[in-house]
């Protein structure tokens, strides 16, 4: 069974990754404190505006094919919780 925990150390992966663009990381860093926040919203809105994020993310043209792939292993992680 995938949980959140895993989305997160996938987005983690990138996020350490030094050949990632600044500010995809930077994005990356705000759905892994989102996925991480325990006040407010439900888990399941948070995931949900985590993969709208992710998404949009993943049409990034600087993104490396390993990296867009990654992003789309953390969405499928995510929506198999959701």
């Amino acid at each position: 069974m995938v949980s959140v925990k895993d989305a997160i150390n996938i987005l983690a992966s990138i996020h350490e990754d030094t050949t990632v663009p600044k500010n995809v990381r930077s994005k990356i860093e705000i759905s892994i404190t989102s996925l991480q926040d325990t006040n407010g919203k439900s888990t399941a809105i948070k995931i949900d505006q985590v993969i709208q994020q992710l998404d949009e993310l993943s049409d990034d043209p600087n993104l490396e094919p390993h990296t867009r792939t990654q992003i789309w292993n953390a969405v499928s992680t995510l929506e198999s919780r959701s």
